[in-house]
């Protein structure tokens, strides 16, 4: 019912936008841009139409509004982070082929125990640990593999647990993932996009120095407060799952074990190209020093990673690859879609004006700066769930640096707090990589993300005020 109604209510919401009179301040094709933006979200949010069709929408509707060329309305389809997101796909693909997902996944079973919240609380501190140093993207696609085998070996032969509790159980190994990857990446300088963009921003235009320890200081209690409170929210408030341990799983793990027997060629040529990769996401800025022009970026390890896992043999004799061509008929092209969609939304956002129209709302707060710190961080929070973090941060810091010079207020006092914020998306899968990767797996739908993601949403600004930007105060 919900699908229908959102069919006609995406058009319709866009016709009456188009057809109301232009608020004060909104340039002509900056209001379509909000019209074309009410429609994909109504779209997204009830899911009337599968997700990868609605994000198509900008290609068709931006040319034809006259808001951009439809070489402009394309191009963020093909925006590298896709192609990283395509390459950690692949990782994926080839970890779930030949079964190495599964071996790590019992591995971490066995050192998280056999307690159905133990385990979440175990995939909520490992996804939060890799992700402050790698990529959240490549942090996701490498732990849902891992999470599904768990999900599946545990629920297995489990008919007296409740179908209910089993359900909570894959939500909660779910959130886990696209939560931990997003708060994970908060902790470091190097943790997410946003962050590096931020310390870029502050050397260039301010001539900050902001270090890796610094930075470490003010973000670690946040991140750690935040993760405590979302494993909190998800398996005690929210969605508790009541299953206690699981019977006979120890039993079952060293049997799954021992089925599993010694690490095939396949597996071991897996092991060692995501090893490699994840230590050149790590250490790319150590390796790019010893190189001329830095070549590495995240994203050409990822496409690097591909090219080798499909050039890299098994078997000789018999030809064949860790990854072949008909392996990528499970990769889920849809939310590269997706993805692309919420790129192309956010260029059309921040090109007609409608960031800086925000921006400049807050200039009526010049003399109370803690309520410009809270505005801002609010605004960054609930625009990422919209548009690209790393796009919102690009386009905001500039505007929020000179908001703060012109309040008389450090600009590092309110761009930190808008690029933490930045990276706390919770709400909608198109939000954030994470979100739309673990979306994917069919085990969350949108109305659970919403619920979840609405009251972390709070919590973020609440942490942002009351640990964070003491600590910046403090810090700097």
């Amino acid at each position: 019912m919900l699908r229908k109604i959102g069919l006609f209510l995406g058009p319709l919401l866009f016709i009456v936008c188009i057809a109301l009179p232009r608020p004060e301040g909104f340039s002509p094709e900056g209001w379509r841009v909000i019209a074309i933006a009410a429609f994909m979200l109504v779209w997204w949010i009830t899911e009337a139409v599968p997700l990868a069709v609605a994000s198509l929408l900008p290609i068709v509707l931006l040319p034809l509004l006259g808001v951009s060329s439809i070489r402009d309305a394309t191009t963020p389809y093909a925006n590298p982070v896709v192609f990283l997101f395509m390459g950690g796909f692949m990782i994926a693909l080839a970890m779930e082929k030949w079964n190495l997902h599964r071996r790590i996944a019992l591995n971490i079973v066995k050192a998280t125990g056999t307690n159905a919240n133990g385990i979440i609380f175990g995939f909520f501190l490992a996804t939060a640990a890799i992700s402050m140093w790698i990529s959240n993207t490549a942090t996701a696609v490498m732990m849902l593999p891992i999470a599904t085998s768990v999900i599946a070996l545990l629920s297995d032969g489990q008919g007296h647990l409740s179908e209910k509790g089993i359900r909570n159980f894959a939500l909660g190994m779910m959130l886990a993932i696209a939560y931990g990857s997003n708060i994970g990446g908060t902790a470091t300088i190097i943790g997410t996009p946003p962050n590096v963009v931020f310390a870029g921003f502050m050397r260039t235009n301010y001539d900050y120095e902001v270090s890796f320890a610094k930075w470490m200081l003010i973000a670690m209690p946040f991140t750690i407060a935040l993760l405590l409170l979302t494993y909190f929210m998800v398996v005690k408030v929210l969605y508790p799952n009541r299953l206690g341990n699981f019977t006979g799983a120890e039993a079952l793990i060293r049997a799954e074990v021992t089925k599993l027997g010694r690490m095939s060629r396949g597996e071991k040529r897996t092991l060692a190209i995501f090893l490699t990769t994840a230590l050149l996401w790590i250490f790319r800025e150590g390796v790019n020093a010893l190189l001329p022009g830095k070549p590495l970026t995240d994203e050409g390890i990822a496409m690097l990673a591909t090219v080798v896992l499909f050039i890299t043999p098994v078997v000789w004799d018999e030809n064949r690859f860790v990854l072949e061509w008909r392996d990528t008929e499970r990769l889920p092209w849809g939310i590269l879609l997706l993805f692309g969609g919420g790129l192309s939304l956010a260029g059309a956002l921040a090109n007609t004006g409608i960031i800086d129209l925000i921006g400049e709302q807050f200039r009526l707060f010049q003399d109370v700066d803690v309520v410009v710190v809270l505005g801002l961080a609010t605004v960054s929070l609930l625009l990422t769930e919209v548009m690209s973090n790393v796009a919102l941060v690009t386009i905001f810091l500039p505007m929020v640096g000179g908001i703060a010079q012109g309040a008389g207020i450090d600009p590092l006092e309110v761009c930190i707090p808008v690029t933490m914020a930045a990276s706390c998306a919770f709400m909608l899968p198109m939000s954030t990589p994470p979100n739309a990767i673990v979306f994917a797996s069919g085990h969350v739908t949108i109305p659970q993300m919403l619920r979840v993601g609405i009251w972390l949403n709070i919590a973020t600004i609440l942490l942002i005020s009351f640990v964070a930007y003491p600590l910046i105060k403090w810090v700097f």
